[in-house]
């Protein structure tokens, strides 16, 4: 009798461990640390990335980075975010792993938002952001920009047109100092210029291309035309400035008037 009652505990007490046993493994008790992480959210071990240059018709392409705790479902969502990153919005249908830079891009910079989801929940990782998106047609960067780098719809932008000396009814010779620039105010070298007066044959007509710093000199000589008349008080000079090879009305040039007052003296 005292045998079979003590067979009777010992197989109580087996069964009680192994009922321990399961329940600790389905409800992730110490000591069971695989049932644990089976049932807990995705974590992030890397961030999403974006390969390619972000510039208007460039298609960008994600990746949703690695996880831990075997997701099963992967969300992707474009954001428009300001150019230091920040203030990001969703891009309306760009819910996929490649996406095509857009003009509403230009100024902003792109993130990848990626949301990886199982039985536990979900959790959302973000890429770093891409450069701020540059006007369509200009190369990306800050500095001097090669006019060859240039196309439409980039134009080209006369920034800053002065004179020297102080023109004068005597001056023989005006030094017209013309700055190019484009893309938010970068400089374009080799970008030609032309200059004239109007009314035409005041000073000779000037021509040349624009330096590393996106400025040039145009020296012109006094033509019999100039002063138009003894009450002239401006001298009015036509400038424009456009890439060779293009025609000088089209492409990515642009046109300006300037206007000089004449000394009284």
């Amino acid at each position: 009798m005292l045998r079979a009652h003590l067979t009777r505990t010992r197989l109580g007490f087996l069964l009680a461990v192994t009922a321990g046993l399961l329940l600790g493994a389905v409800l992730g008790q110490p000591g069971s640390g695989r049932a644990a992480e089976s049932n807990a959210r995705p974590s992030p071990k890397t961030p999403p990335t974006i390969s390619g240059v972000a510039e208007v018709g460039i298609t960008l392409v994600a990746t949703r980075g690695t996880w831990k705790n075997s997701p099963t479902s992967f969300h992707f969502q474009w954001l428009r975010c300001d150019a230091a990153g920040n203030a990001c919005l969703a891009i309306s249908g760009a819910t996929t792993k490649i996406y095509t830079v857009t003009y509403s891009d230009i100024g902003h910079t792109l993130r990848i938002s990626v949301t990886a989801r199982n039985g536990s929940g979900s959790t959302t990782a973000s890429s770093a952001q891409t450069i701020a998106v540059p006007p369509a047609g200009c190369p990306p960067g800050a500095g001097a920009i090669p006019i060859t780098s240039l196309t439409p719809p980039a134009r080209l932008v006369i920034s800053a047109a002065s004179v020297t000396p102080q023109v004068r009814r005597s001056t023989d010779a005006i030094h017209l100092h013309v700055k190019v620039t484009a893309c938010n105010g970068r400089p374009v070298q080799g970008a030609s210029v032309f200059a004239t007066a109007v009314p035409y044959n005041q000073f000779a007509v000037g021509q040349a291309a624009t330096g590393a710093d996106g400025s040039v000199v145009l020296t012109e000589g006094r033509r019999a035309g100039f002063p138009v008349s003894r009450q002239q008080r401006l001298l009015t000079i036509f400038v424009r400035t456009w890439k060779q090879g293009e025609p000088t009305s089209g492409g990515i040039s642009s046109s300006k008037v300037v206007a000089f007052r004449l000394a009284r003296r």
